[in-house]
């Protein structure tokens, strides 16, 4: 921890953002959280509220383990860029070419569930397409399109699935897509597919790829696919609200199927981290690719992955509106959403601002103009339930004073 003004930013202004998250807990729409922003390569604030675990009454702390979901895929996404760099694939090339069963796949034009109507893809899927779900992929649980409803129906689930991770693409592979490769951004499985090509390209297991390549150096040491039992105690319990609107609980830490090994590991929403541990993710790509003197890309490559590889925003692309808010002035990188147009976009920020978030209404964004990362973490889903990432947005920038 340094001092606020030392980095520009206002104590008194930051904790607003305490004060925030503890109304949050008090109202009762969150159980707990934890903030945390540094800027400048210094923490200036960190803080957490209410309880990670009601029914146990445990408290809400930093280093409390959280279920981080699709803040995942840019791990993922540095993975596969990772191999990219041993000149191994071009973000061009077709995925069949290491995964056969993704050559000539059919695009749904309509018809119902007992008769598709399809149409030859004009061409495959690209790595670029998979890193910036533009593939023609779609998630299961989207439960608005003829494709997505055969998801749920042939068990496309790459969480907690008791096949393997090739025998879940390749299922995957032989569906048609909900639109043309490179047509149309539509949130999807798309990065557990790249996790699975980073098993066939390196020849290595993509849960080890990831612990040995990534995780260990960069110095996660809390966040894993699955969680050891001596960690058992930090582990937060996910939420959801319930018919009366009080939070219930849907995973409990002492059931929880992160207690157990998994056959199958998603590089699309698998990981469990801690707030520590993912600003050393965070630190990492605003250093351009390096951290505490191990370099883990180059510095083009974090530059290319924070540039927006759209043609135009996300609403240009068919999503007018993403999680709590606009997706005007939003683009997509290689891993995760680029801010293009504040003003458009209707939120706080920069211009070059890479962010995501999890489906248990975590969050992050990194901010180069402003040297300045945030993560918040709690427990929550959907993470549409409240604007939680908007209003910590408005927080974090006003106490900006320099």
């Amino acid at each position: 921890m340094t001092a606020a003004e030392a980095v520009g930013l206002s104590t008194d202004r930051l904790a607003r953002i305490d004060a925030w998250r503890q109304r949050l807990v008090d109202d009762g729409k969150l159980a707990g959280a934890t903030t945390l922003v540094m800027r400048r390569g210094q923490v200036a604030h960190l803080g957490s509220s209410g309880l990670a675990d009601i029914a146990r009454g445990a408290a809400m702390a930093a280093d409390t383990i959280h279920r981080i979901y699709s803040m995942t895929k840019p791990l993922t996404s540095v993975a596969i860029m990772m191999l990219y760099e041993l000149g191994l694939f071009q973000l061009d090339d077709p995925i069949s070419r290491f995964v056969p069963a993704f050559a000539g796949q059919r695009v749904c034009t309509g018809g119902s569930r007992g008769k598709m109507d399809t149409v030859p893809a004009a061409r495959d899927i690209t790595f670029r397409d998979l890193l910036t779900h533009t593939s023609g992929l779609t998630y299961g649980f989207m439960q608005s399109t003829l494709v997505d409803a055969v998801y749920r129906e042939r068990g496309i689930e790459f969480g907690g699935n008791d096949t393997s991770l090739r025998e879940v693409v390749e299922a995957l592979a032989a569906l048609p897509l909900i639109a043309q490769p490179g047509a149309e951004w539509n949130y999807s499985v798309s990065t557990d597919v790249l996790g699975y090509l980073v098993e066939v390209i390196s020849g290595q297991p993509f849960a080890e790829f990831m612990r040995e390549r990534l995780i260990e150096p960069l110095g996660m040491v809390d966040t894993s696919f699955q969680l050891p039992a001596e960690k058992l105690p930090r582990f937060a319990a996910n939420y959801a609200r319930g018919s009366t609107g009080k939070l219930v609980t849907i995973d409990d830490p002492a059931t929880s199927r992160y207690l157990e090994p998994q056959k199958v590991h998603s590089g699309g929403g698998g990981l469990l981290s801690t707030a520590a541990d993912y600003l050393r993710f965070c630190r990492m790509m605003l250093n351009k690719g390096e951290l505490d003197g191990v370099r883990y890309l180059g510095r083009k490559t974090v530059e290319l992955m924070m540039s927006n590889h759209l043609r135009g925003d996300m609403a240009a692309m068919g999503q007018p509106r993403w999680s709590e808010s606009t997706a005007e002035g939003i683009g997509f990188g290689l891993g995760f959403s680029v801010t293009l147009d504040p003003a458009r976009a209707q939120i706080l920020g920069s211009p070059g601002e890479c962010a995501w978030g999890g489906a248990a209404s975590t969050a992050f964004w990194i901010d180069p103009a402003e040297e300045m990362a945030v993560v918040f973490l709690t427990q929550l889903m959907p993470s549409t339930t409240w604007p939680l990432r908007r209003e910590l947005r408005v927080l974090t920038y006003q106490a900006v004073i320099d």
